[in-house]
C-alpha cells in the first residue's frame, strides 16, 4: 500500500514538473525562417542544409546603450528576433544600461521570468506580487548581485548611484513580449477613454489628457 501511495505521488510530481515548462524540441534546432509566410505560434524552420554558424550568434553587448532619453536607460535585446538560433529554444537576453539615476520603468513579460546580474554600479529593483496583496518587494543590488522577477509580475529598475549602471538579463522565451505599464495604459492606439482612466486612477480628466499627450 506505502508502495502505491508512493508512485502516485511521483506521477503526480512528474505531471506537475512537466505542464509548468516550455515543451522540449523535437529536433536539434529550428532556425527561425524570417522569410517565411507560414504563420504558427514562434516562427517556422530554415532548412537545416541552409544553418549557418552566423544564426547561432549576436555581436554586440559590449557597446552600451544610448541612455540620452526621458527614462535615462536603454535596453539591448537579444531575442529571436536578433538571434534567429534561439527558435523554439526556451531563451533570450537583454543588456540594459543606465544613466545616473535612470530607470527602467514600471513593465511586464507575459511569456517570461527574468533573472537579472548586475555587471556594474548599483540597482534599486522590485516587483509587485497579484491581488489582493499588491506587496513591493524590493533590494537594492550590488555589482555581481543577481535578482529574479517571476513571470507576468511588474517589475521595474532604477541606477541607485552617480555613475552608468549596466545589467544582463535572462529571460524564459524566445520572445517574451514587454507591457510598459504607462505606456499601454496612456499610450493605447487607439486611446482608452479618458473616462475610464478618470475613474480608474481617481483622476481629475485634464491631468488624464496631460499625461496621454506625453505617449
Amino acid at each position: 500500500m506505502a508502495d502505491s501511495v508512493l508512485l502516485l505521488g511521483l506521477v503526480g510530481l512528474c505531471f506537475c514538473l512537466a505542464t509548468a515548462s516550455d515543451h522540449s524540441p523535437l529536433q536539434d534546432f529550428c532556425v527561425a525562417d524570417s522569410s517565411s509566410n507560414v504563420l504558427v505560434n514562434g516562427l517556422t524552420c530554415k532548412s537545416p542544409s541552409l544553418v549557418q554558424a552566423s544564426d547561432f550568434s549576436f555581436s554586440g553587448l559590449h557597446m552600451a546603450g544610448n541612455t540620452s532619453n526621458a527614462v535615462g536607460s536603454k535596453v539591448t535585446p537579444v531575442t529571436v528576433a536578433q538571434l534567429p538560433g534561439l527558435n523554439t529554444l526556451g531563451i533570450s537576453l537583454v543588456r540594459i544600461d543606465y544613466a545616473p539615476w535612470g530607470i527602467n520603468p514600471p513593465h511586464t513579460h507575459p511569456r517570461a521570468s527574468e533573472i537579472l546580474t548586475v555587471l556594474e554600479g548599483s540597482l534599486e529593483v522590485g516587483f509587485v506580487t497579484s491581488n489582493p496583496e499588491n506587496r513591493l518587494i524590493s533590494k537594492v543590488l550590488q555589482k555581481g548581485d543577481v535578482f529574479v522577477f517571476p513571470v507576468g509580475l511588474i517589475h521595474f529598475q532604477r541606477n541607485a548611484g552617480q555613475v552608468n549602471s549596466v545589467a544582463i538579463a535572462a529571460l524564459s522565451s524566445q520572445n517574451p513580449g514587454v507591457i510598459p505599464i504607462a505606456n499601454t495604459v496612456f499610450g493605447s492606439n487607439p486611446d482608452i477613454s479618458s473616462d475610464i482612466l478618470v475613474r480608474a486612477f481617481q483622476l481629475d480628466k485634464n491631468v488624464v489628457g496631460s499625461i496621454q499627450s506625453k505617449f
